[in-house]
């Protein structure tokens, strides 16, 4: 979550009378995250999380987004989904860009999780996949392996300005873990991005999976390496904690991980690295120096992109 796109109050009220959800009180800016514009916004009945669409989400793709709530919703699981306006309608245009006003889910997310909520995490993941084994619907992971080489080389050598030697490390790297992708094992509609603050807890109990624009047909075990590179390691991708890992595997495992996912978790897990490496650089090379946002240092996934390279293999056996 972000804010790059400025909202005036008199554009949301008007923005808001097109829905019977009561009259603005507040609205603030919510700077986490890198990817869209999102207030918090009060109104006189309730509370709701207001999105606007930046350059990364197509419009185009935010039908197949709302389905793939309403799909999840409907099996139970703690998503939260668009809020109609009068005319039943879910998406709209605010201040240029495709917006959808959001249920709001109460929660906090952790910052430093512990196992026993990286387990309750993982299980509902496991739930969520388990929910998708009958969506139809496909949605090409437009940051998936084959985006990797040319937007590291959209980067170039101005990597190097990040870490001297960055540009040659990478491209390595890259050369691996292209070679070895395992291209054969089971696909499904996935999240893909499902970060500590993408998922909201009371205590040990998930009470809401958030933030689905980088959902996608994947590789379905690719979902939860993202997982553990995003929950097993400090922010800055320096301590790996060997607990939390542990109790990732075996709450996703709750749900079916066969022999050849999870055999395939080392180089998986480099892949995600990767991923998050390269979209990081981009972000910090080119985030507009007025964006109300936090950039991300793309430093945190190249360390975690060098320890799976050396003890994935151990890690996951």
């Amino acid at each position: 979550m972000a804010v790059y796109t400025q909202v005036s109050a008199e554009a949301l009220s008007a923005f808001l009378a097109r829905f019977n959800v009561g009259e603005l009180v507040s609205a603030k800016g919510i700077a986490e995250g890198v990817e869209n514009s999102n207030y918090l916004v009060d109104t006189s009945l309730a509370r709701f999380i207001l999105t606007l669409y930046e350059k990364r989400v197509s419009a185009d793709d935010l039908p197949y987004f709302m389905a793939l709530l309403e799909h999840l919703a409907k099996r139970g699981n703690p998503v939260p989904p668009a809020i109609p306006d009068q005319d039943g309608r879910l998406i709209h245009e605010l201040e240029g860009r495709p917006a959808c006003l959001i249920e709001f889910l109460p929660g906090v997310s952790v910052t430093h999780p512990t196992p026993a909520q990286a387990r309750a995490a993982a299980e509902a993941m496991g739930r969520m996949h388990a929910s998708l084994a009958d969506f139809t619907l496909d949605r090409p992971n437009a940051l998936g392996p084959d985006a990797w080489r040319p937007l590291f080389e959209r980067c170039g050598r101005a990597m190097d300005a990040i870490e001297p030697g960055l540009y040659d490390h990478v491209d390595k790297a890259l050369d691996k873990v292209l070679a070895d992708w395992p291209r054969t094992l089971p696909r499904a509609a996935i999240h893909a991005d499902l970060f500590p603050d993408n998922v909201l807890m009371l205590g040990d109990r998930v009470t809401g999976l958030i933030d689905f624009y980088f959902a996608c047909t994947e590789v379905r075990a690719y979902d939860l390496a993202v997982m553990h590179g995003a929950w097993a390691f400090d922010g800055a991708g320096r301590n790996h904690d060997a607990e939390v890992g542990q109790a990732l595997l075996e709450g996703y495992m709750s749900f079916g991980l066969s022999p050849e996912e999870r055999a395939a978790l080392p180089i998986l897990a480099e892949g995600a690295a990767l991923r998050f490496f390269l979209t990081r650089a981009w972000d910090w090379l080119n985030t507009p120096a007025d964006a109300l946002v936090t950039r991300k240092d793309p430093l945190a996934y190249l360390r975690r992109l060098d320890f799976y390279a050396e003890h994935g293999a151990f890690l996951f056996a």
